[in-house]
C-alpha cells in the first residue's frame, strides 16, 4: 500500500477510535448514575411533571383546539395518574391508581438513582399515555420525550425506567378503556317553565352522556349531588333572577363594575386549563420533590375531571334553565316579581349546558381544595394570567386558593351565565369532590 492511500486512512481510523471511545463513556457515564447521588435532572427532577403537564395542553390544543373541557379533563387526569403511577413503580411512596402492587416495588440503589429512573419513567408514561389518546400527535409528542429526556442519556438503566413508564401508561389506558366517555345519549329540551331550553345559538347540549362516565376517585357520579335549585315564585330565585339579570346582561348600562367586567372574562377560560396554570406558577417557587408534584398534579385533575363528571349528573338531573332562556321567558315563571325582557343576552356567550350547578365553580374549588392541602395551606399568594383576560387587566393576583376560587365562582354570575345559587351549590361539590380524592386515592404508604 502506497504512503499516501496509508495517510488518507488515518484520520478514518482516528474517527473510529474517537467514536468508540465517545460512546464507551456515555455507557460508563449512564451506568454510573445508580451510584451518584445526583441525578441527570438535578435537584429539580420535578420539573418533568411540569414540562409534561404544559406539553399535554400544547398536543391537545394541536389535536383539537382544546375544544372539549371534558375530554381534556380526562385526558389531563389519565396523563397525571401514569406519571404518578411511573413514579410509584420505581420508589413506592404513594398509593398506585393503576399499577398492581406486585409491580410498584422499591428499587435498590442511590437516591441519585431513584430520582434519575424515577424522572425517565414518568416521562415515557406521559408520552405513552398521550399518544394512545392524540395518535396524530406522534411527532410533536416525540419531540417533546426527546427534549425531557436529552440529558438523561442511554444504558440498562433508562431503558429499564422507559419499560417502567410504559406500564404504567397501559395500566391506566386498561384501567380507562370501558368508562363509558365513548358513549352517547339523546337529550331532548323540555317545555315547562325552568326547564333547560337551547341557548341562543346551539340546539344541542356537550355530551349529555357525561354524567355515566365511571369517576376516577368517587364512588359514583351522583354521590354528592346537589340539591335542586330554588322554588320559581321563592324569595331566593327572585333575588338570583334579578342579579343576573342587571348585572350579567351585554348592555352598556350593565350593573357591573369595571373590575367585575375584567374577572368575568379573565375566568372565561376552561376551568381545567386555568387551573393547571394556577398550580404551575405555584410550583414554580414551592419546592415539592417528583413524587409530591406527581401526586399534587394528579389529585388536581382527578378532582377537577370528577368536578365534571358529578357536575354533569346535577345538571341533567335538575335540568334548569339558563338566565338568558330564564330572563327572555319570565312571563310563564308564574313568578309576577320577575319580568321578562325578550332582548336581553349575557355578557360572555352561554355554554350549551344547564345551569345547576355551576361546574366551573366546582372545579375552581376542588382545584383549591387539591392545592390548599398539596403546599400545606390556603393563604398563599401567586399571580395569574389567562388567554381570555381583557388586555387592560391580563393578570390578577391572589393572597389564597380559597380567594381565587370564590372569584372564579362570582364571574359566572358577572358574565350573566349562572344563577347564584348554582355557584354556591357548585363551590360546596367542588370541595366535596376534592376532600373526597384526598382522603380515598394516593394515600401515603408510611
Amino acid at each position: 500500500m502506497s504512503t499516501s492511500n496509508r495517510n488518507r486512512r488515518q484520520p478514518r481510523r482516528l474517527r473510529r477510535r474517537l467514536l468508540a471511545v465517545a460512546l464507551a463513556s456515555a455507557f460508563t457515564l449512564t451506568s454510573a448514575f445508580a451510584k451518584d447521588d445526583s441525578p441527570w435532572c438535578g435537584d429539580r427532577c420535578d420539573q418533568v411533571v411540569l414540562d409534561w403537564n404544559q406539553a399535554a395542553h400544547q398536543v391537545i390544543k394541536a389535536a383539537d383546539g382544546y375544544a372539549n373541557p371534558l375530554t381534556a379533563s380526562r385526558s389531563l387526569a389519565m396523563t397525571h395518574l401514569a406519571m404518578h403511577d411511573a413514579v410509584n413503580s420505581v420508589k413506592r411512596r404513594y398509593a398506585t391508581y393503576a399499577v398492581g402492587e406486585q409491580t410498584a416495588q422499591r428499587r435498590g440503589g442511590a437516591r441519585g438513582s431513584d430520582e434519575a429512573a424515577a424522572a425517565v419513567a414518568a416521562s415515557a408514561a406521559a408520552h405513552d399515555l398521550l399518544l394512545a389518546l392524540y395518535p396524530t400527535q406522534k411527532d410533536l409528542l416525540r419531540a417533546f420525550l426527546d427534549q425531557t429526556l436529552h440529558d438523561a442519556g442511554i444504558g440498562a438503566e433508562v431503558a429499564d425506567a422507559v419499560a417502567t413508564g410504559k406500564r404504567a401508561a397501559a395500566a391506566v389506558l386498561a384501567k380507562r378503556a370501558a368508562d363509558g366517555s365513548q358513549g352517547a345519549e339523546a337529550y331532548r329540551e323540555g317545555s315547562a317553565p325552568g326547564n333547560y331550553r337551547f341557548v341562543p345559538g346551539t340546539n344541542f347540549i356537550l355530551m349529555p352522556h357525561w354524567r355515566k362516565v365511571q369517576p376516577f376517585a368517587l364512588r359514583s357520579p351522583d354521590q354528592f349531588r346537589v340539591a335542586p335549585p330554588p322554588a320559581l315564585g321563592s324569595a331566593e330565585y327572585t333575588e338570583a333572577f334579578e342579579e343576573v339579570k342587571a348585572g350579567g346582561s351585554d348592555a352598556a348600562n350593565a350593573a357591573r363594575t369595571p373590575d367585575q367586567a375584567h374577572y368575568a372574562a379573565f375566568w372565561y377560560e376552561f376551568s381545567d386549563a386555568g387551573w393547571n396554570r394556577v398550580a404551575r406558577v405555584v410550583a414554580r417557587d414551592h419546592k415539592q420533590d417528583l413524587w409530591e408534584r406527581a401526586r399534587t398534579f394528579a389529585l388536581l385533575n382527578v378532582a377537577m375531571a370528577d368536578s365534571y363528571i358529578a357536575g354533569w349528573d346535577s345538571k341533567l338531573h335538575h335540568d334548569f334553565w339558563r338566565p338568558v332562556t330564564a330572563i327572555r321567558e319570565a312571563a310563564t315563571d308564574g313568578n309576577p316579581a320577575t319580568l321578562p325582557d325578550a332582548g336581553w343576552n349575557s355578557f360572555l356567550p352561554t355554554p350549551p349546558i344547564q345551569d345547576h350547578p355551576s361546574t366551573h365553580s366546582a372545579l375552581g374549588a376542588a382545584a383549591a381544595t387539591v392545592l390548599a392541602h398539596a403546599f400545606h395551606r390556603d393563604a398563599l399568594k401567586f399571580s395569574v394570567t389567562s388567554p381570555t383576560a381583557a388586555a387592560a387587566n391580563p393578570q390578577r393576583s391572589f393572597t389564597s386558593f380559597s380567594q381565587a376560587a370564590r372569584e372564579n365562582a362570582d364571574s359566572r354570575v358577572r358574565a350573566g351565565l349562572h344563577f347564584r345559587f348554582a355557584t354556591t351549590q357548585g363551590l360546596v361539590l367542588g370541595q366535596r369532590v376534592g376532600g373526597h380524592a384526598l382522603g380515598t386515592l394516593l394515600t401515603p404508604r408510611y
